[in-house]
Protein backbone atom coordinates (compact mmCIF):
# COMPACT_ATOMS: atom_id res chain seq x y z
CA UNK A 1 0.00 0.00 0.00
CA UNK A 2 3.00 2.62 0.83
CA UNK A 3 4.82 1.76 -2.22
CA UNK A 4 1.15 2.14 -4.15
CA UNK A 5 0.71 5.85 -2.78
CA UNK A 6 4.04 6.76 -3.39
CA UNK A 7 3.97 6.02 -7.17
CA UNK A 8 0.05 8.04 -7.18
CA UNK A 9 2.44 11.00 -5.46
CA UNK A 10 4.90 10.86 -8.57
CA UNK A 11 2.36 10.81 -10.62
CA UNK A 12 0.01 13.83 -9.19
CA UNK A 13 3.90 15.83 -9.11
CA UNK A 14 4.08 14.60 -12.79
CA UNK A 15 0.45 15.79 -13.28
CA UNK A 16 1.02 18.87 -11.55
CA UNK A 17 4.08 19.97 -14.02
CA UNK A 18 2.57 18.83 -16.97
CA UNK A 19 -1.01 21.16 -16.23
CA UNK A 20 0.98 23.63 -15.92
CA UNK A 21 3.04 23.69 -18.86
CA UNK A 22 -0.66 22.67 -20.32
CA UNK A 23 -1.68 25.68 -18.67
CA UNK A 24 1.33 28.07 -20.39
CA UNK A 25 0.24 26.62 -24.09
CA UNK A 26 -3.28 26.97 -23.78
CA UNK A 27 -2.53 30.65 -23.18
CA UNK A 28 0.01 30.85 -25.73
CA UNK A 29 -2.74 29.90 -27.92
CA UNK A 30 -5.26 31.92 -26.97
CA UNK A 31 -3.09 34.98 -26.95
CA UNK A 32 -0.10 34.38 -29.46
CA UNK A 33 0.98 37.91 -28.95
CA UNK A 34 1.26 38.40 -25.34
CA UNK A 35 4.90 37.69 -24.06
CA UNK A 36 3.63 36.72 -20.68
CA UNK A 37 2.17 33.21 -21.68
CA UNK A 38 5.68 32.03 -23.04
CA UNK A 39 7.13 33.40 -19.78
CA UNK A 40 5.30 31.27 -18.11
CA UNK A 41 5.59 28.33 -20.33
CA UNK A 42 9.41 28.96 -19.64
CA UNK A 43 9.21 29.16 -16.28
CA UNK A 44 7.45 25.55 -16.28
CA UNK A 45 9.94 24.12 -18.53
CA UNK A 46 12.74 25.07 -16.15
CA UNK A 47 10.32 23.84 -13.22
CA UNK A 48 10.08 20.55 -14.72
CA UNK A 49 14.05 20.49 -16.01
CA UNK A 50 15.43 21.14 -12.35
CA UNK A 51 12.74 18.17 -11.32
CA UNK A 52 14.31 15.40 -13.93
CA UNK A 53 17.52 17.01 -14.93
CA UNK A 54 16.05 16.35 -18.17
CA UNK A 55 18.58 19.28 -19.73
CA UNK A 56 16.07 19.15 -23.36
CA UNK A 57 13.60 21.20 -21.56
CA UNK A 58 15.97 23.86 -20.77
CA UNK A 59 16.12 24.46 -24.73
CA UNK A 60 12.61 24.32 -24.93
CA UNK A 61 12.71 27.20 -22.43
CA UNK A 62 15.29 28.98 -24.46
CA UNK A 63 12.70 28.80 -27.70
CA UNK A 64 10.14 30.06 -25.48
CA UNK A 65 12.47 33.23 -23.81
CA UNK A 66 13.19 34.23 -27.63
CA UNK A 67 9.64 34.32 -28.46
CA UNK A 68 8.83 36.25 -25.64
CA UNK A 69 11.63 38.87 -25.75
CA UNK A 70 10.08 38.94 -29.64
CA UNK A 71 7.53 40.18 -28.35
CA UNK A 72 8.80 42.38 -25.49
CA UNK A 73 12.37 43.35 -25.75
CA UNK A 74 14.67 43.40 -22.82
CA UNK A 75 11.24 42.77 -21.03
CA UNK A 76 12.84 42.23 -17.23
CA UNK A 77 10.69 38.91 -16.28
CA UNK A 78 11.74 37.22 -19.02
CA UNK A 79 15.43 38.04 -18.89
CA UNK A 80 15.01 37.27 -15.15
CA UNK A 81 13.79 33.39 -16.32
CA UNK A 82 17.02 32.81 -19.20
CA UNK A 83 19.55 33.39 -16.00
CA UNK A 84 17.55 30.59 -14.13
CA UNK A 85 17.98 28.22 -17.87
CA UNK A 86 21.53 29.63 -18.04
CA UNK A 87 22.20 28.48 -14.09
CA UNK A 88 20.42 25.45 -15.28
CA UNK A 89 22.63 24.73 -18.03
CA UNK A 90 25.90 25.50 -15.90
CA UNK A 91 26.71 28.59 -17.65
CA UNK A 92 27.77 30.14 -14.51
CA UNK A 93 30.10 33.12 -15.94
CA UNK A 94 26.87 34.22 -18.03
CA UNK A 95 24.63 33.92 -15.56
CA UNK A 96 26.64 35.60 -13.52
CA UNK A 97 27.04 38.39 -15.89
CA UNK A 98 22.86 38.83 -16.36
CA UNK A 99 22.05 38.66 -12.92
CA UNK A 100 24.72 41.69 -12.39
CA UNK A 101 22.67 43.45 -15.12
CA UNK A 102 19.50 42.70 -13.96
CA UNK A 103 20.89 43.93 -10.18
CA UNK A 104 22.01 47.57 -11.84
CA UNK A 105 18.50 47.78 -13.54
CA UNK A 106 16.31 46.98 -10.60
CA UNK A 107 18.41 47.00 -7.17
CA UNK A 108 15.61 46.01 -4.94
CA UNK A 109 14.41 42.80 -6.75
CA UNK A 110 14.48 39.89 -4.12
CA UNK A 111 14.92 37.12 -6.48
CA UNK A 112 17.55 39.12 -8.87
CA UNK A 113 19.67 38.88 -5.53
CA UNK A 114 18.80 34.81 -5.13
CA UNK A 115 20.53 34.07 -8.59
CA UNK A 116 23.53 36.52 -7.76
CA UNK A 117 23.62 33.97 -4.87
CA UNK A 118 23.21 30.65 -6.59
CA UNK A 119 25.97 31.61 -9.67
CA UNK A 120 28.49 33.08 -6.89
CA UNK A 121 28.37 29.72 -4.82
CA UNK A 122 28.55 27.94 -8.30
CA UNK A 123 31.73 29.71 -9.42
CA UNK A 124 33.01 29.76 -5.72
CA UNK A 125 32.85 33.76 -5.07
CA UNK A 126 31.55 32.64 -1.45
CA UNK A 127 31.63 36.46 0.13
CA UNK A 128 29.32 37.41 -2.72
CA UNK A 129 27.10 34.80 -2.49
CA UNK A 130 26.73 35.53 1.28
CA UNK A 131 26.69 39.42 0.26
CA UNK A 132 23.75 38.71 -2.19
CA UNK A 133 21.45 35.90 0.55
CA UNK A 134 21.90 38.73 3.26
CA UNK A 135 20.16 41.19 0.77
CA UNK A 136 17.41 38.99 0.09
CA UNK A 137 17.30 38.33 3.57
CA UNK A 138 17.23 42.53 4.33
CA UNK A 139 14.37 43.13 1.29
CA UNK A 140 11.87 40.44 2.73
CA UNK A 141 12.78 39.22 6.03
CA UNK A 142 12.17 35.15 6.43
CA UNK A 143 11.43 34.83 2.60
CA UNK A 144 11.47 30.70 1.74
CA UNK A 145 13.94 31.18 -1.47
CA UNK A 146 16.78 33.52 1.01
CA UNK A 147 16.37 30.83 3.96
CA UNK A 148 17.19 27.76 1.32
CA UNK A 149 20.14 29.85 0.09
CA UNK A 150 21.08 30.83 3.68
CA UNK A 151 21.09 27.08 4.39
CA UNK A 152 22.91 26.11 1.49
CA UNK A 153 25.40 28.47 2.16
CA UNK A 154 25.98 27.72 6.17
CA UNK A 155 26.54 24.27 5.00
CA UNK A 156 29.41 25.21 2.68
CA UNK A 157 30.71 27.09 5.64
CA UNK A 158 30.96 24.17 7.54
CA UNK A 159 27.50 24.50 10.02
CA UNK A 160 25.48 21.70 9.02
CA UNK A 161 23.09 22.46 12.28
CA UNK A 162 22.62 25.86 11.25
CA UNK A 163 22.15 24.81 7.77
CA UNK A 164 19.44 22.69 8.99
CA UNK A 165 17.77 25.17 11.26
CA UNK A 166 17.22 27.68 7.88
CA UNK A 167 16.18 24.38 5.76
CA UNK A 168 13.53 23.40 8.65
CA UNK A 169 12.25 26.94 8.63
CA UNK A 170 11.60 26.99 5.33
CA UNK A 171 9.85 23.96 5.53
CA UNK A 172 7.62 24.94 8.02
CA UNK A 173 6.70 28.11 6.17
CA UNK A 174 6.14 25.82 2.74
CA UNK A 175 2.42 25.27 1.64
CA UNK A 176 1.13 21.30 1.70
CA UNK A 177 0.11 22.17 -1.61
CA UNK A 178 3.64 22.62 -2.43
CA UNK A 179 4.26 19.13 -2.52
CA UNK A 180 7.49 19.05 -5.03
CA UNK A 181 9.13 22.16 -2.16
CA UNK A 182 8.45 19.97 0.68
CA UNK A 183 9.98 16.79 -0.92
CA UNK A 184 13.57 18.66 -1.69
CA UNK A 185 13.52 20.90 1.66
CA UNK A 186 12.87 17.06 3.36
CA UNK A 187 15.69 16.14 0.91
CA UNK A 188 17.93 18.83 1.88
CA UNK A 189 17.63 18.62 5.88
CA UNK A 190 17.74 14.40 5.35
CA UNK A 191 21.40 15.41 4.09
CA UNK A 192 22.41 17.73 6.39
CA UNK A 193 21.14 14.95 9.77
CA UNK A 194 23.44 12.40 7.89
CA UNK A 195 26.08 15.15 7.52
CA UNK A 196 25.82 15.50 11.42
CA UNK A 197 26.10 11.93 11.59
CA UNK A 198 22.75 10.82 12.10
CA UNK A 199 21.71 8.03 9.90
CA UNK A 200 18.70 7.37 11.72
CA UNK A 201 16.91 10.75 11.95
CA UNK A 202 18.28 11.04 8.20
CA UNK A 203 16.66 8.05 6.74
CA UNK A 204 13.06 9.29 8.21
CA UNK A 205 13.39 12.80 6.72
CA UNK A 206 14.35 11.19 3.55
CA UNK A 207 11.34 8.82 3.63
CA UNK A 208 8.83 11.44 4.14
CA UNK A 209 10.19 13.02 0.65
CA UNK A 210 10.29 9.65 -1.00
CA UNK A 211 6.75 9.16 -0.11
CA UNK A 212 5.44 12.65 -1.40
CA UNK A 213 7.56 11.80 -4.55
CA UNK A 214 8.72 8.03 -5.21
CA UNK A 215 11.25 8.76 -8.17
CA UNK A 216 12.98 11.87 -6.98
CA UNK A 217 16.45 11.52 -7.72
CA UNK A 218 17.83 13.47 -5.07
CA UNK A 219 16.20 11.79 -2.49
CA UNK A 220 17.21 8.48 -4.17
CA UNK A 221 20.85 9.41 -3.93
CA UNK A 222 20.74 11.20 0.17
CA UNK A 223 19.08 7.32 0.72
CA UNK A 224 21.78 5.69 -1.03
CA UNK A 225 24.47 7.68 0.87
CA UNK A 226 22.75 6.71 3.89
CA UNK A 227 22.69 3.09 3.17
CA UNK A 228 26.22 3.09 2.47
CA UNK A 229 27.05 4.60 5.76
CA UNK A 230 25.32 2.07 7.56
CA UNK A 231 27.19 -0.48 5.20
CA UNK A 232 23.82 -1.68 3.53
CA UNK A 233 25.32 -1.51 0.06
CA UNK A 234 23.03 -3.82 -1.77
CA UNK A 235 20.22 -1.83 -1.26
CA UNK A 236 22.17 1.26 -1.81
CA UNK A 237 23.14 -0.13 -5.49
CA UNK A 238 19.25 -0.82 -5.77
CA UNK A 239 18.70 2.97 -4.96
CA UNK A 240 21.43 4.28 -7.36
CA UNK A 241 20.16 2.00 -9.68
CA UNK A 242 16.52 3.44 -9.70
CA UNK A 243 17.99 7.14 -9.03
CA UNK A 244 19.83 6.33 -13.07
CA UNK A 245 17.18 4.44 -14.96
CA UNK A 246 15.40 7.73 -13.95
CA UNK A 247 18.02 10.11 -14.90
CA UNK A 248 20.59 8.42 -17.23
CA UNK A 249 23.72 10.91 -16.36
CA UNK A 250 27.18 9.62 -16.33
CA UNK A 251 27.61 11.44 -12.63
CA UNK A 252 24.56 9.22 -11.78
CA UNK A 253 26.35 6.03 -13.10
CA UNK A 254 29.72 7.02 -11.22
CA UNK A 255 27.59 7.24 -8.31
CA UNK A 256 26.62 3.60 -8.66
CA UNK A 257 29.76 2.03 -10.12
CA UNK A 258 31.47 3.33 -6.81
CA UNK A 259 27.92 1.52 -4.96
CA UNK A 260 28.93 -1.85 -7.05
CA UNK A 261 32.27 -1.97 -6.09
CA UNK A 262 31.29 -1.46 -2.15
CA UNK A 263 28.73 -4.27 -2.61
CA UNK A 264 31.80 -6.61 -4.21
CA UNK A 265 30.30 -6.30 -7.52
CA UNK A 266 33.76 -5.53 -9.33
CA UNK A 267 32.52 -6.89 -12.88
CA UNK A 268 29.26 -5.27 -12.93
CA UNK A 269 30.88 -1.92 -11.80
CA UNK A 270 34.17 -2.34 -13.83
CA UNK A 271 31.64 -2.42 -16.83
CA UNK A 272 29.64 0.74 -15.19
CA UNK A 273 33.21 2.46 -14.54
CA UNK A 274 34.32 2.29 -18.27
CA UNK A 275 30.61 2.79 -19.33
CA UNK A 276 31.08 6.41 -16.99
CA UNK A 277 33.76 7.50 -18.91
CA UNK A 278 32.55 7.13 -22.45
CA UNK A 279 29.37 9.15 -21.45
CA UNK A 280 31.69 11.70 -19.45
CA UNK A 281 33.79 12.22 -22.53
CA UNK A 282 30.81 12.82 -24.41
CA UNK A 283 30.23 16.06 -22.11
CA UNK A 284 33.40 16.96 -21.22
CA UNK A 285 34.02 20.17 -23.35
CA UNK A 286 30.37 21.25 -21.71
CA UNK A 287 29.76 23.53 -18.95
CA UNK A 288 27.12 20.79 -17.83
CA UNK A 289 29.54 17.95 -17.13
CA UNK A 290 30.66 15.23 -14.84
CA UNK A 291 34.30 16.18 -15.21
CA UNK A 292 35.04 16.55 -11.83
CA UNK A 293 33.44 12.60 -11.21
CA UNK A 294 35.89 12.15 -14.47
CA UNK A 295 38.83 13.33 -12.35
CA UNK A 296 38.33 10.99 -9.62
CA UNK A 297 38.06 8.50 -11.69
CA UNK A 298 41.25 8.90 -13.82
CA UNK A 299 42.99 9.58 -10.56
CA UNK A 300 41.48 6.62 -7.98
CA UNK A 301 40.09 3.99 -10.81
CA UNK A 302 42.16 4.65 -14.26
CA UNK A 303 45.43 5.35 -12.66
CA UNK A 304 46.09 7.63 -15.25
CA UNK A 305 47.10 11.10 -13.44
CA UNK A 306 48.18 12.82 -16.60
CA UNK A 307 44.49 12.52 -17.61
CA UNK A 308 43.26 13.56 -14.23
CA UNK A 309 45.15 16.70 -14.35
CA UNK A 310 44.33 17.74 -17.86
CA UNK A 311 40.43 17.71 -16.50
CA UNK A 312 40.70 18.87 -13.58
CA UNK A 313 42.63 22.23 -15.34
CA UNK A 314 40.18 22.14 -17.53
CA UNK A 315 37.18 23.18 -14.90
CA UNK A 316 39.47 24.89 -12.48
CA UNK A 317 40.21 27.61 -15.61
CA UNK A 318 37.05 28.93 -14.78
CA UNK A 319 35.79 28.16 -11.40
CA UNK A 320 37.17 27.98 -8.01
CA UNK A 321 34.11 26.30 -5.60
CA UNK A 322 35.08 24.03 -3.26
CA UNK A 323 34.65 20.60 -5.13
CA UNK A 324 36.71 21.89 -7.91
CA UNK A 325 39.40 23.23 -5.75
CA UNK A 326 39.20 19.56 -4.21
CA UNK A 327 38.98 18.03 -7.58
CA UNK A 328 42.24 20.18 -8.70
CA UNK A 329 44.36 19.16 -6.05
CA UNK A 330 43.20 15.37 -5.57
CA UNK A 331 44.25 15.38 -9.60
CA UNK A 332 47.77 17.39 -8.61
CA UNK A 333 48.50 14.55 -6.01
CA UNK A 334 47.93 11.35 -8.05
CA UNK A 335 50.66 13.63 -10.24
CA UNK A 336 52.71 13.32 -6.78
CA UNK A 337 52.57 17.80 -6.47
CA UNK A 338 52.27 17.87 -3.06
CA UNK A 339 52.69 21.09 -2.50
CA UNK A 340 50.27 22.44 -5.06
CA UNK A 341 48.20 19.90 -3.92
CA UNK A 342 48.24 21.19 -0.49
CA UNK A 343 47.60 24.96 -1.67
CA UNK A 344 44.64 23.84 -4.05
CA UNK A 345 42.83 21.87 -0.97
CA UNK A 346 43.90 24.69 2.04
CA UNK A 347 41.99 26.97 -0.13
CA UNK A 348 38.91 24.34 0.20
CA UNK A 349 39.07 24.01 3.67
CA UNK A 350 39.01 27.63 4.41
CA UNK A 351 36.09 28.25 3.03
CA UNK A 352 35.06 25.74 6.23
CA UNK A 353 33.39 22.71 4.54
CA UNK A 354 33.14 19.38 6.21
CA UNK A 355 32.28 17.47 3.40
CA UNK A 356 33.98 14.06 4.05
CA UNK A 357 35.59 13.42 0.81
CA UNK A 358 37.86 16.54 0.52
CA UNK A 359 38.50 15.97 4.25
CA UNK A 360 39.65 12.40 3.46
CA UNK A 361 41.62 13.88 0.63
CA UNK A 362 42.91 16.77 2.86
CA UNK A 363 44.33 14.81 5.25
CA UNK A 364 45.97 12.27 2.98
CA UNK A 365 47.32 15.40 0.75
CA UNK A 366 48.44 16.90 4.53
CA UNK A 367 50.11 13.46 5.33
CA UNK A 368 52.19 13.54 2.06
CA UNK A 369 53.06 17.39 1.95
CA UNK A 370 54.19 17.28 5.33
CA UNK A 371 56.70 14.17 4.40
CA UNK A 372 58.16 16.31 1.77
CA UNK A 373 58.64 19.23 4.06
CA UNK A 374 60.29 17.22 6.68
CA UNK A 375 62.79 15.23 3.97
CA UNK A 376 63.54 18.66 2.35
CA UNK A 377 64.71 20.04 5.66
CA UNK A 378 66.59 16.82 6.06
CA UNK A 379 68.50 17.47 3.28
CA UNK A 380 69.92 21.05 3.98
Amino acid sequence: MKRLISVLCAMASALVAGQSIAAANKAISEKPTNYAGYNALAAALVQRAQETSDSALYVQAEDALKKSLELAPNNFETLKIRVSVLLGEHEYPAALEAAASLNKRTPDDVMVYGLLTDANVELGNYKEAEDAAQWMLNLRRGNRPALIRAGHLRELFGDAEGAYELMDLAFQSTPRTDTEERADLLTQMGHLRLMCGSADAAEKLLAQALAIRADYPAALESLAQVRMAQKRYEDAVKLLEQRYRAVPRATNLYDLAEALQSAGHDEEAARAFAEFEAKSLLEANRKDNSNRQLVLYYADRAQRPDKALEVARQEIAWRHDVYTLDAYGWALAATGDYEGAHEQIQKALEVGIKDPQILAHAAFIARRYDEGQAGSAGTR
